[in-house]
Formats: C-alpha cells, structure tokens, sequence
C-alpha cells in the first residue's frame, strides 16, 4: 500500500489572513443569496427564520435600498441584495490582492 506524505508546514500568514476573508465575505454573500431567493419564492417576512435573516442582512441591503424600484407583488427581485453581493465580492478581492500585493512587496 502506498503512504500519502502530508506535510505539516504552517501556513503562512498571507494564506491565512486571504482564506479568513474570503471565509468571511462567502458567508455573508451566501446570506444574502439566501435572503434573495426567500424574496423571490415570496417567503412570509414575519415567519421568525426568514425576519432573522432579514434583520442579519438589512445593514448589508440597506446602502442599495431605492436605487432600483422594488416590485410589491410576488415575485419579488431583490436587486438591492444582488448588488450587496456583488460589491461584498468586489470587496473581498480587493482585500486580498491588497494583502497578496503588499506582503510581496516586503519579501
């Protein structure tokens, strides 16, 4: 049978520090993603799971809020949260270029 050699070489900090925020900005995009679909499918609002989810992502929503019309009638498009997640990941990349460019420029 053959042995798998595993290496047990810490990481380094540059990895870490990019798997931690990307980690961070994927849970709150898959947040709002789910927030999205529970508008679109017309979830009751006052059911406790989807207003929790609402009340953790409004803060993410609310800088979007009233650039676009939001439709009253089911299906509802939530372009507000489709816009949150694709700044969130346009942030996400930025930090970690910005921590991959600056911990090459030291080495």
């Amino acid at each position: 049978m053959a042995q798998t050699n595993v290496s047990t070489a810490p990481a380094s900090p540059v990895w870490t520090v990019t798997r931690v925020v990307t980690l961070f900005f994927t849970v709150l995009e898959v947040l709002l993603l789910i927030r999205f679909l529970l508008k679109l499918l017309g979830a009751n609002a006052d059911q406790p799971l989807v207003a929790g989810l609402h009340g953790v992502t409004d803060r993410l929503v609310a800088p979007f809020q009233g650039i676009f019309p939001e439709p009253t009638s089911p299906p509802i498009v939530d372009i507000a949260a489709l816009m949150a997640i694709v700044f969130l990941f346009l942030v996400a990349a930025l930090i970690v270029a910005l921590v991959r460019a600056i911990s090459s420029r030291t080495a």
